[in-house]
């Protein structure tokens, strides 16, 4: 993924998480997350609906401030009255804006499943995870490694957590299927050139068992958008910059979330 922005990101975490001195084994035995869980919330017997993952979302390195002074926790509430079937928090500091103090606020005022969305590079970062409430953790396989991938998917689903693996194409595809991941997202948009490829996407889900749950990111825009997603065999969208500066995000969840689900794939 050279010459993109996740270099400079990746390298920012990469530094943090080998300044990290905290024994993650030591404290993954005594963090077991037993909420709501994200992947039943995603799956199709939840309902006949695509599921909407909204995300708080401050700022980003691209657009800027995109919500400098929002209520998480209020923005959540509005998202879940909107049908929203988990919401996704940004705790990334130095890049987004984000927080723990979001995710947390946000867990204090929802009781739908939270994502902690973030650079997880290392087992610390899924402890914290667990810790702050969140029911799944972010893994990009763009900036992990195979080894990586598969190791903190399995710590994850030990300690209650569920992974959901981020894949830009089909070599990283099938590294998320490797890991056992039952949660793949797809990137819709290509981190070289920033466009959107919805086809592209749809052809890296096409060949994915049936029991895996397929969340489509970035490019989600419209209603049509969604639809076109759900009619490619995507079972759940991840949708943030729409939500956060809409005038009315209840009803701009609550329209996404009315989308009926296209048949199954796999």
């Amino acid at each position: 993924m050279a010459g993109t922005y996740l270099d400079a990101i990746e390298s920012f975490h990469r530094s943090r998480a080998a300044g990290d001195t905290r024994d993650w084994r030591q404290r993954r035995a005594s963090v077991h997350y037993d909420g709501p869980r994200l992947e039943d919330a995603l799956g199709r017997d939840a309902g006949p609906h695509v599921k909407v993952i909204a995300e708080i979302k401050r700022r980003s390195p691209s657009k800027g401030w995109l919500g400098q002074h929002l209520d998480a926790a209020h923005v959540a509430q509005e998202y879940q009255a909107g049908g929203a079937a988990a919401i996704s928090v940004l705790t990334d500091e130095a890049h987004f804006a984000g927080s723990r103090a979001d995710l947390e606020a946000v867990g204090g005022a929802v009781s739908v499943p939270l994502l902690r969305k973030d650079f997880t590079v290392c087992e610390n970062d899924v402890v914290d995870a667990a810790e702050m409430g969140a029911s799944g953790v972010l893994l990009i396989a763009a900036i992990l490694t195979p080894r990586e991938v598969s190791d903190l998917v399995r710590l994850a689903l030990e300690i209650g957590l569920s992974p959901l693996v981020e894949v830009h194409d089909a070599r990283e595809a099938d590294v998320a299927l490797a890991s056992g991941a039952r949660l793949i997202g797809v990137n819709q948009r290509d981190l070289r050139t920033f466009e959107v490829h919805p086809e592209h996407a749809a052809a890296i889900i096409a060949d994915l068992p049936g029991e895996v749950i397929r969340v489509a990111e970035s490019g989600l825009r419209t209603v049509a958008d969604v639809r076109r997603a759900a009619s490619a065999g995507f079972d759940a969208v991840l949708v943030g910059e729409v939500f956060v500066t809409a005038d009315d995000p209840r009803r701009s969840v609550e329209e996404f979330a009315t989308v009926t689900l296209g048949p199954v794939r796999g």
